[in-house]
């Protein structure tokens, strides 16, 4: 899943928020240690969503669909489900989709002082342009994409060609999301009560 989702699933506090925010961004069991108890909790539970996602079968399926791209099939995927999120907004919430995004964007701006450089670096243009609300429009996930792949250090032609697999089978990625999504909700929130 992709900055908003991982957001949505922790929106249950601001230090999970900021968590699930911070695990693209954490890496290594040493740099938990940075990070207060709440925080921490959550970077652990973004990296195991990220795992469950990766592992469940519809994904998967959807990913092999892919073809020689199902490599970076994730990552388009991660995005697209943030459209399908952000598209459906009313579906699974109640608040308002800019309620939400604003929301993220003052834990950002409150707690920039602490964020790693890169996310701090990125908070700024994320609130200005509103990328996390953007994905409601298809084209943001184009766009995305497309400004993930100048950020790979190798192969962002093949992040990009993943954009016309998507294009053709976008029924079908909109299926695997909706399959997905509920099972998603249910196991992050198993990893929660577990601790």
């Amino acid at each position: 899943m992709n900055y908003l989702a991982h957001a949505w699933l922790a929106r249950h506090s601001d230090d999970a928020i900021l968590g699930a925010l911070l695990g693209d961004f954490v890496f290594g069991q040493s740099a938990l240690a940075d990070w207060p108890q709440p925080v921490r909790a959550e970077i652990v539970r973004h990296r195991r969503i990220d795992r469950y996602t990766d592992d469940h079968p519809a994904v998967t399926a959807m990913r092999i669909g892919f073809g020689p791209l199902r490599r970076y099939a994730g990552i388009v995927l991660d995005v697209y489900f943030d459209h399908c999120l952000a598209q459906g907004w009313a579906r699974w919430n109640e608040a308002p989709l800019a309620a939400f995004t604003a929301r993220i964007y003052r834990i950002l701006d409150e707690r920039r002082v602490h964020l790693p450089p890169r996310l701090a670096a990125i908070a700024p243009r994320m609130a200005a342009h509103d990328w996390l609300g953007s994905y409601a429009r298809r084209e943001s996930v184009d766009a995305a994409v497309r400004g993930i792949s100048t950020r790979l250090s190798r192969n962002g032609d093949r992040l990009l060609a993943c954009l016309e697999v998507l294009h053709a089978n976008e029924g079908a990625a909109q299926a695997t999301f909706e399959t997905f999504f509920p099972d998603l909700i249910a196991a992050a929130g198993a990893l929660r009560d577990a601790g």
